[in-house]
């Protein structure tokens, strides 16, 4: 049986049970989500427990209270589903799991948000409407695991990719270089004569004034690379390394924002 609420005396109907079951999706994709990119060890029916605590936020639309009210009695079940579903350990691990909550409902209603001007919805409260029909219940089924797919497996990539990205200053000639570079653990190319290792640089960020070519041997078998030495480079928290030998791909790298790939055998001198 489904409970209905007349809309300011209007003909349009908010079902109290759906709106319930729409915002228990919602924190509890939430919650899941939270609980994947911060890797909390978490059972599935505390995820569960705090998305019905959540949802329970959604009989507040149906009171008279002030707006300064209900940002109060919102921020005050957001903790708590916080400190129920996660535990409460220290402040530090709470605002953690607090923060995270809102940056990934801040997506969700952003991209509500988007569809409501896009195509114009009617909006009440937190559930959009056309011509009778809420969509909260297709973008729920639909959209919202999606989005949260991909910001959760972006959001972890990037986690990854930092951790082995670096500011390098590479010295040529009488130039510095400010460059973004990443640390290729297969890159371990060396100086066929000197046995020194090679970092692998994007074409046409240096003006290439004397080079040599060197036959490495790569993936793709023994290739000729053009060469350069540059003075020295000084690599994030690792320090400075002189008379480095930097190879010049022909190609782009396929990094984004990536100029310089790091030889894993330069990190060990």
């Amino acid at each position: 049986m489904s409970f209905y609420y007349n809309v300011c005396g209007d003909d349009m109907k908010i079902y109290v049970d759906l709106v319930l079951f729409l915002n228990f999706g919602f924190d509890f994709l939430l919650l899941l989500t939270v609980s994947l990119l911060l890797k909390r060890n978490i059972k599935f029916k505390r995820i569960i427990l705090g998305a019905i605590i959540g949802s329970l936020s959604t009989f507040l639309l149906f009171f008279s209270i002030s707006s300064f009210t209900l940002f109060l009695f919102k921020f005050l079940i957001s903790i708590l589903m916080i400190v129920v579903t996660f535990n409460f350990k220290n402040i530090r691990y709470t605002l953690k799991n607090f923060l995270h909550l809102y940056i990934v409902s801040i997506l969700l209603g952003g991209f509500l948000y988007m569809l409501n001007i896009e195509f114009s919805y009617k909006q009440v409260g937190l559930v959009f409407y056309h011509n009778g029909l809420s969509i909260n219940f297709i973008i729920l089924i639909i959209f919202s695991p999606i989005i949260l797919y991909i910001y959760y497996k972006e959001l972890t990539k990037l986690k990854v990719n930092r951790n082995f990205t670096y500011k390098v200053n590479l010295y040529y000639k009488d130039k510095i270089y400010n460059l973004n570079a990443y640390l290729d653990t297969g890159n371990k190319l060396v100086s066929p004569y000197s046995n020194k290792p090679i970092i692998i640089l994007n074409k046409n960020i240096i003006d290439i004034q004397e080079f040599f070519y060197l036959n490495l041997h790569t993936i793709s078998g023994n290739d000729l690379m053009k060469c350069i030495k540059a003075n020295k480079i000084d690599i994030e928290n690792i320090g400075i390394r002189k008379n480095v030998i930097v190879g010049i791909s022909n190609d782009y790298l396929k990094l984004d924002g990536i100029d310089l790939l790091l030889n894993s055998k330069l990190l060990e001198e």
